[in-house]
């Protein structure tokens, strides 16, 4: 009888733990869904898809481990893609948003959100991540981003399905993450000009067009064979070998600084291409592709007085206006990185 009742009392204290761990689970679950915003693992990404409340929209996809496609038809930023991925990652939750200000939170939300959709790779069957049968693309993580705190050291977060939104911060970044999860096409635009190494370029023609005898051509041969045509007499010259292979070199690597496609009036850029460029650079590669860029003087913001003392607006030294991707696009450039491009041809004459 002593025994019985020994064995009852320690099937009650299992029932008891057993109930106590299920419930456990359940509410470490729920938390978890509730607040699980941070991604653990960047490489079983597929695609990112964000979209505001104006229907603006930024589908970012996988190409391969190095590179990611905006919106089906443009080149991710590199660096933007790796500052937005670790982003994710490092998301921490700070609390709950207070009882007192939920709904009017909720309320801000539904107004000016970002939601923010992840897909990843996962698998039907996955054994201790040691065996994984049948991979497939699943939507994996749903998530709403709002505004900043009042101390703007945190963002608002909101989980789909859940009604309890968070506040969310990164460590050791004083500021809001909002701002990260642009739904701006312009802001994931990959920046590259040219990207054309020396062995694939065949020919590259720089046109000053308010200096003609300072145009020429550059032919590559091939076998090291490099002929330098001024447009002055249109006949080969020879040039300082040094200049003229960081000349060709540089073409791997020119980008813009910014899009302006979005944020300059139509009437101003019609206006600006309308008038006489300042640069006409024309790159022709070994698969017979050309990649042409023209460029605009910008005037400075700033005002001076002429000789005559009329105030006008001298030309920006610092940076230019564009056309590129077949003038598709109205970009900024530096002079800092273009003079690597935009030397005249007597920059290349040997000195006497």
């Amino acid at each position: 009888m002593k025994k019985n009742r020994v064995t009852y009392i320690i099937t009650v204290i299992l029932i008891i733990i057993a109930v106590v761990l299920i419930l456990s689970g359940r509410n470490s679950t729920l938390d978890k869904e509730r607040t699980n915003f941070a991604l653990q693992d960047t490489t079983s990404l597929t695609k990112i898809f964000l979209v505001d409340k104006n229907n603006n929209s930024v589908l970012l996809e996988k190409v391969t481990p190095s590179e990611w496609k905006l919106n089906k038809k443009y080149k991710a930023h590199d660096y933007q893609i790796k500052g937005f991925l670790k982003t994710m990652m490092d998301l921490v939750v700070r609390n709950p948003v207070p009882k007192v200000a939920r709904n009017n939170v909720i309320s801000r939300l539904s107004a000016m959100a970002v939601k923010v959709e992840i897909y990843q790779r996962v698998y039907r069957i996955d054994l201790f991540g040691l065996i994984k049968l049948f991979p497939h693309e699943k939507r994996t993580k749903t998530y709403y981003v709002g505004g900043p705190t009042q101390d703007n050291r945190g963002t608002f977060m909101l989980m789909e399905g859940c009604e309890e939104p968070f506040i969310v911060y990164l460590p050791r970044f004083r500021g809001f993450v909002s701002a990260r999860y642009s739904t701006q096409e312009d802001d994931w635009r990959d920046h590259t000009v040219f990207n054309t190494k020396l062995n694939d370029l065949v020919s590259v023609s720089v046109e000053f067009v308010e200096e003609p005898e300072e145009s020429y051509t550059v032919e590559n041969l091939g076998k090291d064979k490099i002929v330098f045509i001024p447009w002055k007499d249109h006949q080969e010259k020879p040039y300082d070998t040094l200049r003229m292979l960081n000349f060709l070199t540089a073409f791997a690597d020119i980008r813009f600084e910014a899009v302006l496609n979005n944020s300059l009036e139509p009437e101003f850029i019609d206006s600006l291409t309308s008038q006489s460029p300042a640069h006409i650079i024309t790159l022709v590669d070994k698969h017979g592709d050309t990649n042409q860029v023209i460029t605009f003087h910008k005037r400075s913001f700033n005002e001076v007085i002429n000789p005559e003392g009329l105030l006008f607006r001298p030309v920006d030294f610092d940076r230019l206006y564009a056309l590129t991707n077949n003038k598709k696009d109205f970009v900024l450039v530096q002079y800092f990185v273009f003079d690597k491009i935009l030397r005249p041809a007597s920059f290349y004459f040997l000195e006497k």
